[in-house]
Parts: C-alpha cells; structure tokens; sequence
C-alpha cells in the first residue's frame, strides 16, 4: 500500500470568495458554501445588490461592492480579505449576442472585460493569498464547444477561459485551477431578452434536452463546492448542462 494522501478537503471553518456572489451561480455557490461551514465573502458591481444578497445569505457572510474591470480596486479588495482557501469566479454582465456582420468590435472588446480580464485580475491578486490546499474555480459554458450563430464572442470569452484554466493549473500547481461549464440555467444572464423570448429559449431548449428541463442555478452550485473539496482535480472543465452537447 502506497502512503495515504489528504483527497479532500472540508469547507468548515475555511474563507471562501465568490466573485459575482450576488445572483445567479455565484449567489447560489456563496448559499451552498455558507451551509457548508465556510466564510463566505462576495463581490459585486453593486452596492445595491450586494446588500440585497447578503440579507437572504446566511449571517456571518460579508459582501463588498467591486469593479473587476479596475486592476486598483481589485487588489486593493483582495489586501482586505487577506488570506483564505478558494477563489470562485463568476461575474459577468449579459451576453453580447450579434451576428458577426452587424458586431460592434468595441463592445465586443468590452464583453472581455469582466469575463475575462476581470478574471485574469481575481487570480493576479487572490492567488497569492489562497492557503495550502486550497483552489480557483472559473466559470464557462457549454457554448465553448456547441456555439450558435451570433454566439461569436460568448463562445470565445469561454473558450479563452477554459484554456485559461488548463495554463493557470501548471503555472500555479499544486494550487488547484479548474473551471465549471454550465448549459442553460433559468438566471438572471438572459434578462437581456424580452420576457417572451426568454420563455421560448427555456422551453426550446428543455424540449431538446435529454433531462426535459432547463437548469437552475442551484444544480451547478455543488459542482463549485465539489472542486473546492476534491484534492486531486485540476486543469478540468467540468460540463453541468443536462446533456446539452450530447444533443
């Protein structure tokens, strides 16, 4: 028998930061880590919504208001959290949906901003600060590998992020590095569409999917929590869709 290894890891009593705690993936991520025993520290755009979070998370969670896109601000807020165990990353605004004919090149380079970049910044600043044992998860989607036409540069915000997460997982090892990838989900990411567009996309979408339903946001939340706690993962993109690329 080889010598016995520490394979996962409790979320009890650790410091965990959810970047883009205040709906959608990232709010449900800080509830199911909160229940778990951790500190729970978010972050948002804004103010407002981070308040709003925080009165339905459980007590003890913290949240400050925080723009990704400004390298300043995101260090400054990762000097006040100080040391903790895991990093999960989720913000992001709307999809910018064009076809590539009618695409604005400056909103598509501003798309990358919070996504992307402002990724790149969290993991800049917070990963010298993650303890022994401890983790990053970014987040992407299905849409990486099964785009749709005006789905230009969503599909290539993801697929950045997932090689991201591969090049991030050797830099930074043995810290881990992995990324979620999430199919539809009934979030606040489509509020962009009107109410009856919206409908047909879940009900499109449902109707095609091996499961016969579209997402919630609490159905990938144990995915984050699961690569939190599992020691021996890293560089992986894990796809929670239901069964959407199958199909």
């Amino acid at each position: 028998m080889g010598n016995s290894h520490l394979t996962s890891i409790t979320l009890q009593h650790s410091r965990v930061v959810v970047a883009g705690g205040t709906s959608g993936i990232g709010f449900a991520v800080a509830q199911a880590a909160a229940h778990a025993g951790a500190e729970v520290i978010i972050a948002s755009s804004r103010a407002e919504r981070v308040a709003a979070a925080l009165e339905q998370l459980p007590k003890g969670t913290r949240g400050e208001s925080l723009d990704f896109t400004d390298e300043a601000q995101v260090s400054a807020f990762f000097e006040r959290v100080g040391a903790f165990d895991h990093l999960v990353y989720t913000a992001g605004e709307s999809l910018l949906l064009q076809n590539l004919a009618e695409l604005s090149i400056a909103d598509a380079q501003r798309a990358f901003e919070v996504r992307y970049w402002g990724a790149l910044k969290a993991v800049k600043y917070g990963a010298p600060l993650i303890r022994k044992s401890g983790s990053i998860t970014l987040t992407s989607g299905v849409a990486s590998s099964r785009p749709l036409p005006a789905w230009t540069i969503p599909a290539s915000i993801l697929g950045a992020i997932e090689s991201l997460t591969r090049t991030l997982a050797v830099e930074l090892a043995p810290l881990r590095v992995n990324a979620v990838a999430p199919g539809v989900l009934r979030t606040a990411l489509w509020d962009n569409m009107s109410e009856a567009d919206r409908a047909g996309l879940y009900e499109y979408i449902a109707g095609k999917m091996p499961v016969q339903r579209v997402g919630e946001a609490s159905d990938v939340a144990q995915t984050y929590l699961y690569l939190m706690q599992q020691g021996f993962s890293t560089g992986q993109v894990v796809v929670v869709d239901g069964g959407h690329v199958l199909v």
